[in-house]
Parts: C-alpha cells; structure tokens; sequence
C-alpha cells in the first residue's frame, strides 16, 4: 500500500507519541502528577487540547496561564516519574507499527519526535520497537520542536536520503505542518486508525 501510493519513498519517518505508541492518556496522567509536585492543578482535559505539543511548549503555556514561572527540573522529574512506572500500560498503534514491521530493513526508517530522549526511548523500548529504527532523533537533537522542519530534516540526514524521499508517519496538526516544512511526504495516521477499524 506504501509504495503504491508513495512509490519514489526511499525511508520512513515515523512520529513517536500518538503514531507508533498510544502514550497520550499516560502522559495525561504524568503531567498533572508533574504540576502538583508544584503546589499547581492540570486538568488532564488542558493536557489533552495541547497534544502534539513539546514539553517546553506545554510548560511556555502552562506557565503563561497561572502567570509564574515554574522549576521544570522538577517538573519533568515527577513526569518522568509517573510516566515510567505507568509504562507497562503503553499500547502500541497496529496500524502504524506493523507498517514499520514489514519495512524493516527494507527502507531506512527512523523516529523523530518532539518529546525528551529518555521518554521516547522507554517508550519504543517497551513495546520492543527501538529495534526496527536506525535512527531516533527527539528534541534534544535540533534547535526547535515541530511545528519547525529541523526533526524531520536531521532524521532525513541521518539516514542519508533526502527529505523529498522520505515518508512521514504523523498524528497531530504541528506534526504534519513540520513535515510539510521539510518537504516531506506525509500521512495522518488518524485516517490509518480510521482505515482499520
């Protein structure tokens, strides 16, 4: 189906959080528990209208809403905290990832995402798929998160194909806004859930 729609596509890019793994309502339960360690209330609700967002964008916002300016150290450590002891619950996306099973060492493909490394890299890790990449890029790795180009451009780079040639696994607005920047090829995975259903 890939390369029959797609067939110049010379590597896959996929997305990580809402694309390979179904991390968003563990993360809706990681970042309130994160802000409380503050003395300050998420809503999971507020967490959910911003996904696709960095942390850093979630924090930029979160920040200007109860207007101060809060210790995201300590933040992400009571994230983290959360997040992984919850990870046993991570599910992954079939529709996407048995596309990336079947292409495995067929095409290049890597994973490019706007979360931390330590997250991203549990994550794959636990449902067995960091296996299947050649190479990860997060947020630590570029100068800005999506919506800007600059992860998927190095995730192209870093596999050695030009970002025309590449194919791009998204779940959010700002995802496939950075995709289009690159001069990537995209496609929402949410008509792939759809699809099979």
């Amino acid at each position: 189906m890939i390369k029959e729609r797609f067939p110049d596509t010379r590597a896959l890019i996929f997305d990580c959080d809402g694309t390979l793994v179904d991390s968003l309502g563990l993360y809706a339960v990681a970042w309130p528990a994160g802000l409380r360690s503050t003395g300050h209330a998420m809503e999971a609700s507020w967490y959910l209208e911003r996904g696709g967002f960095s942390g850093d964008m979630l924090m930029d916002a979160f920040e200007q809403e109860v207007g101060q300016t809060l210790d995201r150290a300590q933040v992400m450590k009571a994230v983290w905290a959360t997040y992984s002891a919850g990870i046993d619950s991570l599910t992954e996306i079939t529709a996407v990832t048995a596309i990336a099973r079947a292409f495995h060492g067929r095409l290049p493909m890597a994973v490019a995402s706007s979360g931390p490394s330590d997250f991203v890299r549990l994550s794959l890790k636990s449902r067995g798929l960091d296996v299947l990449f050649d190479a990860i890029v997060t947020v630590e790795d570029v100068a800005a998160a999506k919506p800007a180009p600059d992860l998927f451009l190095e995730a192209a780079r870093r596999l050695g194909v030009a970002p025309g040639d590449c194919l791009v696994f998204e779940d959010s607005i700002q995802g496939l806004q950075a995709a289009a920047a690159a001069g990537c090829k995209a496609i929402d995975v949410r008509e792939l859930m759809e699809e099979a259903v």
